[in-house]
């Protein structure tokens, strides 16, 4: 299905309709009450799971692959197709609808989601949606902290849902605690920066090939990544203590938190990581190498560019 194809129900990385007629114009905050109830006696049950973009996080898919007992790079193939994230030049997968004429999620059948405990993130924020005033990500700076008081809810009311005409009532916050998208904000947070970060440059600069396969590669597929760390000279080159090797080797969840750290790192230059004095030194030598490489092949070209002429050339280049 093309983005054309996609319907306004569409949904971005951050759970918020493409539409802002759906989006109700009052701010929320944790305490604001809802009301709101989605279960298989509900009209519309499994509607909102069709002709959708479901962009998926790191978390998303490692929680996702697990449940289904499947290494990444077959998890990635098999069910999600690439996409950019939030109008950036980051390479990142949503997941694969049926190209039937439902178009509906993979997991979902008409009894409801059958990975509902591991189901993404952005499934689980809606109908309430969240906004801070550092979403534009300039201001997101390094140890930046968010504070309750910069971030707001919204609610995000759809024409065919039926679920705003339960009685169940609740807080934003229970809604946020009974959907488990503290656990997912918190999993997600850092990797979110990056998107946003990135963002907020616009298109002034864009990311190199190799930067987008390694963003790609450290994003979606763990194995890979931990592989990269462990097998090539990675360790050689980054100064890391065996404490977190030994976390990384072990557990997913810390190399995908070690990942946002490098990505910061290399992408963006954000500290928490830094090379061997030898490795830096090599680095600024080749550097300096392709610099000088420029410079000679710029006087090559303009001594034919003369030559060709039949112009004199300086004998001192």
């Amino acid at each position: 299905m093309s983005e054309q194809d996609m319907s306004s129900k569409e949904k971005t990385l951050f759970g918020k309709g493409l539409n802002p007629s759906n989006i109700l114009p009052k701010k929320l905050t944790m305490n604001s009450k809802i009301k709101f109830r989605c279960h298989p006696g509900v009209e519309c049950f499994t509607a909102c799971c069709r002709g959708i973009k479901i962009v998926l996080t790191p978390y998303d898919i490692l929680m996702l692959k697990n449940r289904l007992n499947m290494p990444s790079h077959e998890f990635i193939h098999k069910y999600t197709t690439p996409v950019f994230l939030e109008k950036t030049d980051m390479p990142g997968v949503a997941l694969k609808l049926a190209e039937d004429g439902d178009h509906k999620c993979p997991f979902v059948t008409p009894e409801g989601c059958t990975v509902y405990t591991d189901r993404p993130s952005a499934c689980r924020y809606y109908p309430v949606g969240m906004a801070d005033f550092h979403e534009g990500g300039s201001a997101m700076g390094e140890g930046h902290d968010q504070n309750e008081e910069e971030k707001f809810f919204f609610i995000v009311k759809e024409d065919h849902c039926k679920g705003f005409e339960e009685d169940k009532e609740w807080t934003v916050a229970e809604w946020r605690k009974d959907q488990g998208v503290d656990v997912r904000d918190e999993m997600n947070k850092e990797w979110l920066r990056l998107v946003m970060r990135r963002k907020s440059f616009g298109h002034q600069a864009t990311l190199s090939e190799q930067a987008q396969r390694m963003f790609f590669m450290a994003s979606t597929n763990l194995d890979a990544f931990r592989k990269f760390v462990l097998e090539s000279s990675f360790l050689d080159t980054y100064i890391i203590d065996d404490e977190t090797v030994e976390k990384i080797t072990n557990d997913d969840i810390e190399l995908m938190l070690f990942s946002f750290k490098y990505l910061a790192n290399a992408l963006f230059g954000a500290e928490g990581l830094s090379m061997r004095e030898d490795k830096i030194q090599a680095k600024v030598e080749e550097i300096k190498q392709r610099q000088d490489d420029s410079v000679l092949e710029s006087i090559k070209a303009y001594k034919d560019i003369k030559a060709a002429r039949g112009e004199e050339v300086d004998p001192d280049l």
